[in-house]
């Protein structure tokens, strides 16, 4: 397949892959959407069959849809698979950690322990924009990021400056601090930290990862003792 071929729109439209649907069966709902996409019959045929004879023969309907084989086993294959995620997105409820995660995985794990997220479906185009890099760049979680790692580095310059200021108050290095231009690494240390702390220097992170909000709030308890 060309890289033209893998684009998954593209794919879709031309009927190569088809949607898992939900379906009731046997008084209970089966979210069989979970699974996402899957190949189609004319996938088969027009990607396999450049590299098969008779593509159709080893993957035949009843591979295709699993379904069609057992439906009782299928839905129980598809329960199976729904607790597993709501059992591994429970961790991140029970630790907390679910305020950390990036805003689509935070919806994700929603969606995988209640079946929603704020009453939306994984299918919404509200839970689907989460995933641009546009959404992510503007959300409060990045911004928060961003203002994490500002205080970080303005711990660091400010901690930078301490050093040299008292390095250049002992009389006994006087000499050594001429020779090391330690006055002049100290004025370029207080500007770099004046622009550290200016809002202005959000800017300058916008497309780095930042940093934890956590890392700053120990950082700060650290500096109390």
């Amino acid at each position: 397949m060309t890289p033209a071929e893998r684009v998954p729109a593209r794919l879709i439209a031309e009927g190569h892959l088809e949607r898992c649907t939900d379906f009731d069966h046997k008084g209970r709902r089966v979210y069989a959407s979970r699974l996402g996409w899957r190949i189609t019959a004319r996938f088969v045929q027009t990607f396999c069959g450049r590299v098969l004879g008779n593509p159709s023969a080893l993957f035949d309907n009843e591979y295709l849809r699993p379904e069609t084989q057992d439906l009782d086993v299928f839905a129980d294959g598809v329960d199976n698979i729904v607790t597993a995620m709501k059992e591994a997105a429970e961790h991140y409820f029970a630790d907390g950690s679910i305020e950390q995660a990036v805003p689509p995985l935070k919806a994700l794990l929603h969606i995988m322990r209640d079946g929603t997220w704020e009453g939306h479906g994984s299918d919404h185009p509200a839970f689907r924009a989460l995933f641009t890099r546009e959404a992510m760049l503007a959300s409060d979680w990045y911004k928060a990021r961003l203002e994490a790692q500002q205080e970080i580095d303005s711990h660091l310059w400010e901690r930078h400056a301490r050093y040299l200021e008292k390095f250049l108050q002992r009389a006994n290095y006087a000499d050594v601090a001429d020779q090391l231009h330690i006055r002049e690494k100290l004025d370029r240390v207080i500007a770099q930290t004046r622009t550290v702390r200016d809002p202005a220097y959000l800017g300058q992170l916008k497309g780095t990862l930042g940093a934890e909000p956590p890392v700053v709030e120990e950082l700060n308890r650290l500096s109390l003792h």
